[in-house]
């Protein structure tokens, strides 16, 4: 059984860590009154890998990442992990963690995390189409006397 608060969450999370850090500026160019209970820090996390998905895992390597954690003027909290070293995107993505626990979920929903899942999904589908248009179809002719 799925927790659906926590699916929610764990899906906003991922679209903000995703999205590109000028984007999710200008879907929020004024941040809400806050105090930072983890400055934004840089550090790196290991990255696994496993052979077909379904294999050991294995330590692939290392990915820089940089987390904070802020605290509204209300007292809700709010956390993020960014890939690479932009500071001001794990802060602004914490904040909107945050925002997004408190009553202003539903603005916060339909003004900055669906256009951000809108274009990654459209994105997906860009890449998707380039690369059916070098699908390689590859068949087996069978000769008459290999039957």
């Amino acid at each position: 059984m799925t927790d659906a608060p926590h699916a929610a969450r764990k899906s906003w999370m991922a679209t903000l860590a995703k999205a590109p850090p000028a984007r999710l500026q200008a879907l929020m160019p004024d941040p809400p009154p806050h105090d930072l209970l983890r400055a934004p820090e840089v550090g790196a996390v290991m990255v696994q890998g496993r052979t077909g998905a379904t294999g050991a895992p294995f330590n692939l390597g290392e990915m820089t990442v940089t987390r904070a954690s802020v605290r509204l003027a209300c007292g809700t909290v709010g956390h993020a992990w960014v890939q690479g070293r932009d500071k001001a995107h794990a802060r602004r993505a914490a904040l909107a963690d945050a925002l997004l626990q408190t009553d202003a979920a539903p603005a916060t929903m339909t003004q900055i995390i669906a256009p951000l899942q809108a274009e990654a999904a459209s994105e997906k589908a860009e890449r998707a189409a380039k690369a059916a248009g070098t699908k390689v179809e590859f068949f087996t002719m069978v000769r008459g006397d290999n039957v």
